[in-house]
């Protein structure tokens, strides 16, 4: 979390779940079949619920999982499972209740502990632990999050610390992002654009080209590498 916060985007300029919903559809049409719903953090979005009911029942889609913070997920889980949520990522960097708060500007480390139980009841699976490191897995807090997954019986991935603007990204440890070679994915931003890659400024927005012809754009000219993109932010567009 920034320590001056977040921009936020004006109301107006946000997708419906009508508009999601649509571009999903499209996707699907296209041979999409996972969506993942990320960050910002998707619990505060109003009814988020409903959105996760009305993407899980598009015929198509056989893998709908969300990426948390975790702390509010106690309060949906339960939820969020009957709605058609298959799986879960929660963002967890330190076990330190001090450092957690410090990283996420005051969060309270015990409402994600909280979280991953009420994932873990209502059935959500598998549940991923998504840890930040500075240089390597050895790092003491890297050591215990990961201590904690085993005993926990959760799966962890080590993610390293990646700077949008200057390039610098790596295979995440545990998981498929940041290998270029292999990347099939898109994004699609709160406001309606379509990226190719995380690691580039390229966006084609669906209200302009509509969502057909953004998702054709985006394909074509989906980059063989990421390289720098210094107009995003990971609050704003995702991990």
């Amino acid at each position: 979390m920034p320590e001056e916060g977040v921009e936020l985007m004006p109301k107006e300029e946000i997708l419906s779940f009508d508009e999601i919903v649509e571009v999903v559809q499209n996707g699907v049409h296209k041979g999409i079949t996972k969506v993942r719903l990320t960050g910002g953090e998707p619990l505060v979005r109003k009814d988020i619920v409903e959105l996760v009911r009305k993407i899980s029942t598009i015929e198509g889609i056989k893998d709908l999982s969300m990426t948390t913070n975790g702390i509010l997920l106690s309060k949906y889980a339960e939820s969020l499972k009957e709605a058609g949520l298959n799986r879960i990522n929660i963002s967890l960097d330190t076990l330190s209740p001090e450092r957690y708060a410090e990283i996420t500007r005051g969060g309270d480390i015990e409402k994600v502990f909280e979280g991953i139980e009420a994932a873990k009841k209502a059935g959500l699976s598998p549940i991923k632990i998504n840890c930040v490191v500075f240089k390597n897995s050895d790092e003491k807090d890297a050591l215990e999050v990961a201590d904690f997954c085993a005993k926990q019986g959760l799966q962890i991935r080590f993610i390293h610390q990646m700077n949008l603007e200057t390039g610098e990204f790596s295979k995440v440890e545990g998981g498929e992002g940041g290998d270029c070679k292999n990347c099939n994915r898109l994004r699609l931003t709160a406001n309606g654009e379509i990226k190719p890659c995380l690691f580039n400024e390229l966006a084609f927005a669906v209200k302009e080209l509509g969502a057909e012809r953004a998702y054709e754009k985006a394909l074509a000219e989906k980059p063989r590498a990421g390289t720098k993109n210094q107009s995003g932010k990971f609050y704003g567009i995702g991990g």
